[in-house]
């Protein structure tokens, strides 16, 4: 912060209007997509998440710092979640051979079954409470918007 105080941008109502809406319209979205994760497969909407990057990757296996940036979470967050996953048995650690400090997280067989499980009700869930209430150039926007605040703000 600078030394010098100068008068804030207040925000004028349509701003106040679009604020607000986004705080309490994602919290509402993200609360029930993760109760609908739990109540159906038992997982967290955070451990789903974990669950489909690793999916995305080769050989299901990603190292836990980018893994960590992916899923915007510390490194000491993620770790909670990673040994909560692997005492399920649904991820596992494993050292990077290549330099002896890296770790990986790799889904295994049963974790990637739970998501194969649990991808249809939570797709059926994005779409009826987030992508279906939006026309075509709705997503473009938000899609827009979103990709350059993650631009912005991710280190």
């Amino acid at each position: 912060m600078s030394g010098t105080q100068e008068e804030p941008r207040w925000l004028d109502a349509e701003e106040w209007r679009a604020w607000r809406n986004y705080i309490a319209g994602q919290a509402l979205l993200l609360g029930r997509l993760g109760r609908e994760l739990q109540d159906t497969h038992q997982l967290a909407f955070a451990d789903y998440e974990i669950l489909v990057r690793l999916s995305e990757k080769p050989d299901h296996r990603q190292r836990m710092t980018s893994l960590a940036e992916e899923v915007v979470a510390s490194k000491s967050r993620l770790s909670h979640q990673v040994a909560r996953l692997e005492a399920e048995g649904l991820v596992r650690r494993e050292v990077c051979d290549s330099d002896g400090r890296g770790v990986f997280a790799v889904l295994t067989d049963d974790g990637f079954a739970r998501l194969e499980a649990a991808a249809p009700d939570h797709l059926h869930g994005v779409r009826e409470h987030f992508v279906d209430l939006l026309d075509d150039d709705e997503r473009r926007v938000i899609g827009d918007v979103f990709e350059r605040i993650v631009a912005k703000l991710r280190p």
